[in-house]
């Protein structure tokens, strides 16, 4: 596939160490076969994705291009394919090195997108819809998140789906924050049944009469993720029901993995800052000696692999729980809280490293930090995934 002019001709100041930055080596735990499955994505990300997809967060674009070739090697379906947890994680950390943003968007796309259909959808669902996600041929959003509903969503939720006489659901209400929802194929719509209270999901096809998307710009953060403002006022049919979502708890489900695989986007991230902050320590002249001579870099550096070191460790034990299905809420957030919080300390680390020349999206550095800001936010904040884990270590909820 060729490469867009535009994006070939955009200048790049990409700073690459010989050394991988996977400073535990975990890939030798995968079996061969996974090892070279994962040699192949990283050679993808770092020769493909990484210098194409620095114009396009310049310009908020989503390079469907690179989705479609990150298809073409599986990536759309690395959840439900059989592969391994730590196989899983490695590959995230993978695109995340290259671009946050377009790890968050295979991400969720496996996660909340082709995992919820394939574990609460109908048979229907899977034979309609999954192929084309599968082979990221088709996008999803998961539509849960609302403009005033972000942390409470859970309680708050106020999105309606109301049984027709003739069996239809009339879902009505608007969402916030939606990745992919200006672009996406098919919507992952959670509403609150009229007649039961209760939070379900429907898969609402977008180009259904009465859904309408907005893109948020100017954002400083996960730029080429196609973020929306929905508003639904739809009418679908009582098969847009997934059997498996007629509760908050199906969401719950996802979210729980999601939060892992946020804490795989933070060690790739981190892996980038090496990445870039060592490269241009010592390639950079100061005072006729390189960076990499002086003891405040030197510092900074060690500083930025301690952190993901441990995070690189955290993740690779949290993988083998998660094969032995004992990946619990407590865990799976206090690694995504822990984790974004060290990498955002590995971001300020990195950036000041290369002087005036971090403020630039080319030299990638602030590119990387402003994408770390956003994962440090999303699925669950900060402070809600702390008191989270809080609320499992004391056995008493924090929570208004």
């Amino acid at each position: 596939m060729t490469t867009p002019p535009a994006l070939a001709a955009a200048p790049h100041q990409l700073h690459t160490s010989p050394e991988h930055p996977d400073l535990l080596e975990l890939a030798r735990h995968l079996q061969p076969a996974e090892r070279q499955r994962l040699q192949q994505i990283e050679e993808f990300a770092q020769g493909r994705i990484r210098p194409e997809s620095i114009e396009p967060w310049n310009q908020e674009e989503l390079p469907r291009h690179l989705l479609e070739e990150a298809g073409e090697l599986g990536l759309g379906e690395v959840f439900v394919d059989g592969s391994s947890h730590l196989f899983q994680g490695l590959a995230h950390a993978a695109l995340a090195r290259a671009d946050v943003s377009i790890s968050a968007v295979v991400g969720i796309h496996n996660e909340l997108i082709v995992g919820t259909i394939d574990s609460l959808g109908s048979e229907q669902h899977k034979r309609e819809w999954l192929p084309g996600l599968r082979s990221l041929r088709q996008l999803g959003a998961f539509c849960l998140t609302e403009p005033e509903h972000g942390s409470d969503v859970a309680g708050g939720l106020t999105t309606s789906a109301t049984q027709q006489a003739d069996g239809q659901w009339h879902i009505q209400g608007a969402k916030r924050w939606i990745g992919l929802g200006t672009v996406a194929d098919v919507a992952l719509v959670w509403a609150r049944d009229t007649a039961d209270a209760q939070i379900k999901g429907f898969l609402v096809p977008t180009s259904t009469p009465g859904y309408q998307a907005q893109k948020i710009s100017q954002k400083t953060g996960l730029r080429i993720m196609q973020n929306a403002d929905i508003t639904l006022d739809v009418l679908v049919p009582e098969t847009a029901l997934m059997p498996g979502a007629s509760s908050f708890a199906a969401a719950g489900e996802g979210l729980r993995g999601s939060r892992a695989w946020v804490g795989w986007q933070a060690v790739g991230a981190q892996q980038a800052l090496l990445d870039i902050s060592r490269s241009y320590a010592r390639s950079r002249q100061q005072f006729g000696k390189p960076l990499a001579s002086f003891q405040m870099i030197q510092t900074a550096l060690a500083k930025v692999a301690g952190n993901l070191a441990v995070s690189t460790a955290l993740m690779g034990e949290l993988s083998r729980l998660q094969s032995e299905e004992k990946l619990t809420m407590m865990r799976a957030s206090l690694a995504k809280a822990t984790l974004t919080r060290l990498a955002r300390e590995s971001a300020a680390l990195a950036r000041e490293t290369l002087g005036g020349n971090g403020i630039l999206s080319t030299h990638e550095a602030a590119k990387v930090a402003g994408d770390i800001e956003a994962i440090y936010t999303y699925e669950g904040s900060h402070g809600i995934n702390l008191l989270i884990a809080g609320r499992d270590l004391t056995g008493v909820s924090a929570f208004v």
